[in-house]
């Protein structure tokens, strides 16, 4: 009996099928990615560090409310023109439990603080912890190295969600680079009533966000 021939035999898939599969892999990832809103995301040029900070400074927490929160939990237009209903604290993106975009993380609808409370009791708010949060994705005083900012205009940068504004002339984007570029006088913390000129009137309570010095 001649058992030379092999037991079992190897099936190759053929070529086009390998690149079939590849292909929905591509298109799969480009989904999730872009799932955030903005454009799609591969090809964007490798992901930046955000170096941590030497001043010890501290960003402005009653600007953050007023102003920043509200970014992270609206439905912005796409820069394209298309309408979507994902924000960058929805699940999958930037939400708390559910999100999947790197150290950012929101706890959506969290209640504005009265900013008479003591510092120890704003600190344990959903506010502070998305405050602190979107802090840590920072470089205060420098914004063009900061993540937060970067991140939705593409600059040097992989953002999952693709571009979310659509230049730095975006009044979003002014918002966000004005925070994070005037933080609290050194030595200060992040409820400084100094940083109460961040708003005109210079008052949280009834001022408006100032975007330029």
């Amino acid at each position: 009996m001649n058992l030379s021939f092999p037991l079992f035999r190897t099936r190759r898939r053929p070529s086009w099928m390998t690149w079939l599969a590849g292909m929905a892999v591509v298109a799969t990832g480009s989904a999730l990615l872009a799932a955030c809103g903005g454009g799609g995301p591969l090809g964007n040029p490798p992901d930046i560090t955000n170096p941590p900070g030497a001043t010890g400074e501290k960003l402005s927490f009653a600007y953050y409310q007023k102003c920043i929160q509200p970014i992270l939990e609206a439905a912005l237009a796409a820069p394209d023109g298309s309408n979507h209903t994902n924000t960058c604290a929805s699940g999958g993106c930037h939400d708390n439990t559910t999100g999947t975009g790197g150290a950012l993380r929101v706890v959506g609808g969290a209640p504005a603080q009265d900013l008479s409370q003591s510092a120890d009791v704003l600190r344990t708010t959903d506010m502070y912890r998305n405050f602190y949060s979107a802090q840590g994705v920072t470089l205060p005083g420098n914004a063009d190295d900061s993540r937060l900012f970067d991140k939705p205009l593409l600059k040097n940068v992989l953002h999952g969600g693709g571009l979310i504004f659509a230049s730095e002339s975006d009044p979003n984007a002014q918002k966000i680079r004005y925070w994070i570029s005037n933080p609290a006088p050194q030595g200060q913390d992040e409820f400084s009533t100094a940083s109460y000129s961040m708003f005109t009137p210079a008052d949280p309570a009834t001022g408006t966000c100032n975007t330029t010095p």
